[in-house]
């Protein structure tokens, strides 16, 4: 796979970008990607190392079948792949028809009108569902744009006071972020649920719907997004997020989003391991 190419919006309202690891210091590598995490200062954006064509293959299928319940390094539903981010010590599951993007990849939404598009909230190593869902070149620019029918990653919720608060605040911003803005009145927020994942991990759980969304462009509908928030290993406040399309006949099952949503758990070596 070649180097891939810079950043691109989607809708205008969110960027994906790969980035290499880098050995030596941040500021001796060549800068030219942005990478997106939230952390203790939420979301932000900064140069990054060259991007290399190791760091956009995707990881591999992971591991050894062990049936759902199971455990080890291979995913806990059999067929499944395994999705893995370490730097937040999470591990979760996906069907073999989800394309995982590298551990470096990360992907983010920003304001429309933000020309230096500060990232609102990301999601680390996602892995995406019918990447070329939906086609169109709605600004006639000669170059078409291709938008998902769903992803789903992990991301760090660092100055989170509970789970309940950072499972909603980031549920709300991805559907703002990427179906709504500049309007946060077409969203509808769930009340926060307890769940508690195979693996016993505990946590509150957020769905977000937006409905009525102007169709400006031949892919744009609404959104919903499907956010878990727990404590990692370390005792900080992670979470998981589904990301995708509503009220469309290709939409994502809740019984889909919940069983992926249940494969959650703390990460261990070996985890995704071939």
């Amino acid at each position: 796979m070649g180097t891939p190419g810079p950043p691109r919006p989607r809708r205008n309202r969110t960027t994906v970008a790969v980035v290499a690891a880098c050995a030596a210091v941040v500021v001796a590598c060549a800068a030219v990607g942005y990478l997106a995490l939230r952390d203790d200062s939420r979301d932000e954006a900064g140069p990054q190392p060259t991007p290399t064509a190791s760091a956009s293959a995707s990881t591999g299928d992971g591991g050894t079948d062990r049936g759902e319940g199971g455990g080890g390094s291979g995913p806990l539903v059999a067929g499944w792949k395994t999705v893995v981010n370490a730097k937040r010590g999470i591990t979760f599951d996906v069907p073999a028809s989800w394309a995982r993007k590298s551990s470096d990849w990360v992907s983010y939404v920003a304001e429309n009108d933000d020309p230096e598009e500060k990232p609102l909230v990301g999601m680390m190593a996602p892995a995406v569902l019918k990447e070329k869902w939906c086609t169109s070149d709605d600004d006639r620019n000669g170059s078409a744009d291709d938008y998902a029918l769903a992803s789903t990653g992990t991301t760090g919720e660092q100055g989170a006071r509970s789970a309940a608060e950072a499972a909603e605040d980031t549920a709300k911003t991805w559907v703002y972020g990427l179906y709504t803005q500049p309007d946060r009145t077409r969203l509808t927020v769930g009340e926060p649920e307890a769940f508690r994942t195979k693996s016993g991990v505990e946590g509150s759980l957020v769905t977000v719907t937006s409905s009525g969304t102007p169709k400006k462009g031949k892919c744009d509908t609404d959104g919903k997004a499907v956010t878990f928030a727990f404590k990692n290993a370390e005792g900080t406040f992670v979470s998981w997020t589904y990301l995708g399309v509503h009220g469309v006949p290709d939409e994502v099952s809740d019984a889909t989003i919940r069983r992926i949503l249940g494969t959650v758990r703390l990460f261990k070596e070996g985890d995704g391991g071939e």
